[in-house]
């Protein structure tokens, strides 16, 4: 006999959509097989119908013939020859009317009641396992929308308790109720063979016994035939018993596990960060109009470079996002917990999910960063995951704030003037590419933001006066705003993070802290930014708060030694600021450098040009001639200032003009 198919009970707890949909092919099977099998049993009865109808036929002839000696006829006489064949032949007849009665009888017990104990018994229970199985995932859903719904600012721990224990109920419910499902299922496949196979064999047995009485006819190949479909329904038989004693000793297995499988947030395992693809549910969170909202709870899985969402009973998943190059950060979201956020590189995309528990919530945003990264394209993606977790491990201590870098710094005196020296290297081209170590120094401490003192905030919107940054810098080292205003150009961007380095000449260098910058943000959940206008002027770089207007760091144009775009993602950029001060060495006059690493909403060519612009604008500024052949060359604005890039709302406006001029 060929394999016969089956639902694993294994997977009856994670009731995936591919679970779902094998069990829909199931279903559908068994709903064709009570159709099959009502219409087979209405042909069986109207051939035991007929077969009792002969039965009453002949019993109504050796009747009638009988009677013939009894009837009055006028010209009767001499008819006795006649009423003597006639009780022959209802004596026959009546024979063969026994006959008729056995093959009846037969038929009703051999035929007949098989087909409909396998229908009242059988399909009745798998439609009635199927409403208890969809009631049951009613109420694990429910339940789940309730937990969902949990409050994590005014978190209740009785409420939490009883909420926990509710969903552990249902859920257990759930998977009692799928396991006893899918062993009905599974059994259906043995017992459909065999009822189909066992009315005929009793229904031809029936027929044989008939013709063996009646004509002493035999045939041997029919016997034969007829003791090879026993032995093949009986050979059917052991294996249904074999098939139902595994599955039972299957399902006490699975159903012996702890009640913490069947908890949400009670994962005991350690968090992978090495992933590169991962599945599993999550909630949704869609807009149902202008302020409303709705959060559903669907199927995700990663395919590549994609995110791809399953619906329930669907045969396929469809893309959501494409995560090359995208964002992932965690987010506070309508007071629930374990949300995150993925936004496309364009910014224009971005969708809000919720993670079941901590650990999923963290796998999650260390899978996508991991395939935003395009680690998938490599020969070995999950040795390649788990070298950069483990090489950014050993090579960063990551901080949340300038005291906290210098705390944990390894050498404090270092980040102060006065403190550790640090040789400068002579610029020239290398022969050979540089190690990590020749450009940061193992260990460097990371500053993922740039904290203004609420006290240098006060003190700034009172007087205006002197304001001290993190850096060590004052205002009187960075440009007023009555500088030169020959370039002036804002751009938005993020701040990731800032280290000192060993080199302030090379792109290597750029490249190297963007990279560990990025790796310490991945391992410690470090994904909240900061957005901010970097302003590029001819004398000096600001960054500045959008909402309040503050200048939170400034550096002098000079100052910069090297800048550079990402060579792989073009949305990050970089540049290395020579300082004396706050980073510098014991004797006076020795540099130090400190690399300062931007995502922006532009490419990052643009603010190295601008950059590279305001640089040329410094060196012509020294001879007059030059200044002026350099302005002729650049278009101008309105104020007499260099025209660069278009904003993004200059850019908008001039699509739509361009759509409507199509129109």
């Amino acid at each position: 006999m060929p394999a016969v198919h089956k639902l694993f009970l294994e997977e009856a707890l994670q009731d995936s959509p591919q679970t779902r949909s094998l069990l829909s092919v199931f279903e559908e099977d068994a709903a064709g097989l009570t159709d099959y099998t009502n219409q087979l049993l209405q042909s069986m009865q109207r051939v035991y119908g007929a077969q009792n109808e002969m039965v009453l036929a002949t019993q109504q002839l050796s009747k009638h013939l009988l009677e013939y000696e009894h009837q009055n006829f006028a010209l009767g006489k001499g008819d006795e020859e006649v009423i003597s064949v006639l009780q022959l032949f209802a004596k026959s007849v009546e024979e063969v009317n026994s006959l008729y009665s056995d093959l009846a009888t037969q038929m009703a017990d051999r035929m007949v009641f098989p087909m409909v104990q396998f229908r009242e018994k059988d399909l009745t229970e798998i439609s009635t396992l199927k409403e208890i199985f969809g009631i049951a995932s009613d109420e694990h859903e429910a339940s789940m929308v309730k937990y969902s719904r949990l409050s994590k600012k005014r978190e209740n721990e009785k409420v939490k308790t009883e909420v926990v224990k509710e969903v552990a109920y249902t859920r257990r419910k759930q998977h009692q109720a799928s396991m006893q499902y899918y062993c009905a299922l599974n059994a259906l496949q043995y017992r459909k063979r065999v009822a189909m196979l066992e009315p005929m064999l009793g229904y031809t047995q029936a027929q044989m016994n008939f013709f063996k009485k009646g004509m002493d006819l035999v045939s041997k190949k029919m016997d034969s035939f007829l003791a090879s479909v026993s032995d093949m329904t009986q050979s059917i038989q052991a294996q249904l018993d074999s098939e139902a004693e595994a599955m039972r000793l299957s399902q006490r297995e699975l159903l012996s596990v702890e009640d913490t499988v069947y908890m949400p947030d009670c994962d005991q395992d350690s968090v992978n960060r090495s992933l590169i693809q991962k599945a599993g549910y999550l909630n949704i969170r869609n807009k149902t109009g202008l302020v409303t909202t709705a959060w559903d709870r669907l199927y995700f899985f990663t395919q590549g470079g994609n995110l791809m969402c399953q619906p329930r009973g669907a045969v396929a998943g469809g893309m959501i996002l494409d995560l090359d190059n995208s964002s992932v950060m965690a987010v506070e979201c309508e007071d629930r917990r374990y949300c995150f956020q993925i936004t496309s590189p364009t910014g224009k995309t971005s969708i809000i999910l919720q993670a079941e528990s901590k650990k999923e919530y963290e796998e999650w945003i260390c899978t996508l960063n991991n395939i935003s990264r395009q680690i998938y394209l490599t020969d070995n993606p999950e040795a390649v995951a788990i070298r950069l977790n483990q090489t950014a491990i050993e090579a960063v201590t990551p901080v949340t704030s300038f005291e906290k870098r210098l705390e944990g710094s390894p050498n404090p005196d270092r980040a102060k003037p006065g403190g550790a020296q640090f040789s400068i290297e002579t610029p020239q081209k290398p022969s050979h590419t540089p190690e990590p170590e020749d450009l940061i120094i193992p260990g460097t401490p990371i500053q993922f933001d740039i904290m203004l003192p609420a006290t240098e905030f006060q003190d700034q919107n009172r007087t205006g006066g002197r304001r001290t940054n993190p850096f060590g810098e004052t205002e009187e080292d960075c440009c007023p705003d009555t500088d030169d205003p020959l370039l002036q150009q804002v751009f938005t961007v993020r701040f990731l993070g800032s280290m000192a380095v060993r080199a302030g000449r090379t792109r290597e260098v750029i490249y190297e802290a963007a990279r560990q910058v990025l790796a310490a943000r991945a391992i410690h959940n470090i994904f909240r930014t900061t957005e901010a206008h970097l302003m590029v002027t001819s004398s000096c770089l600001r960054l500045i708060d959008p909402q309040t207007q503050v200048t939170r760091i400034s550096f002098q144009l000079q100052d910069v030694t090297k800048f550079a775009a990402h060579q792989e993602n073009g949305r990050l950029m970089g540049f290395v600021v020579e300082g004396r001060e706050w980073a510098g060495g014991t004797v006076e006059g020795e540099p130090s450098f400190s690399a300062f690493i931007f995502e922006s909403n532009t490419e990052g060519e643009k603010i190295c040009y601008t950059i590279n612009l305001g640089k040329e604008i410094i060196e012509a500024k020294k001879d007059p001639d030059a200044l002026a052949q350099l302005m002729k060359s650049m278009p101008l604005t309105k104020d007499g200032k260099f025209r660069l890039l278009e904003t993004d709302e200059e850019e908008d406006k001039g699509k739509q003009e361009d759509l409507e001029s199509e129109a």
